[in-house]
């Protein structure tokens, strides 16, 4: 009878443990992953504001390509 008891919670213990195991994983992938993804979000709507002033006409060509280039850095 005790048998079958400590079996089972050793069946439910390992479960459990892949459940937090692959949890952790993904709770390490998105936090490494996160600064990248916004950095990247960031610098490409400043990109776009950028190509929006040069469209409109605020900045010049050689200031539009200055900028761009330490955009890109």
């Amino acid at each position: 009878m005790w048998d079958e008891c400590n079996n089972n919670w050793h069946y439910f213990g390992m479960h459990g443990f892949w459940w937090l195991f692959w949890v952790i994983v993904l709770i390490v992938i998105f936090l490494v992953l996160k600064p990248y993804l916004i950095n990247k979000k960031g610098k490409d709507s400043s990109l776009n504001i950028l190509r929006r002033k040069y469209a409109a006409g605020d900045i010049s060509k050689e200031e539009f390509e200055e900028r761009k280039r330490a955009l890109e850095e």
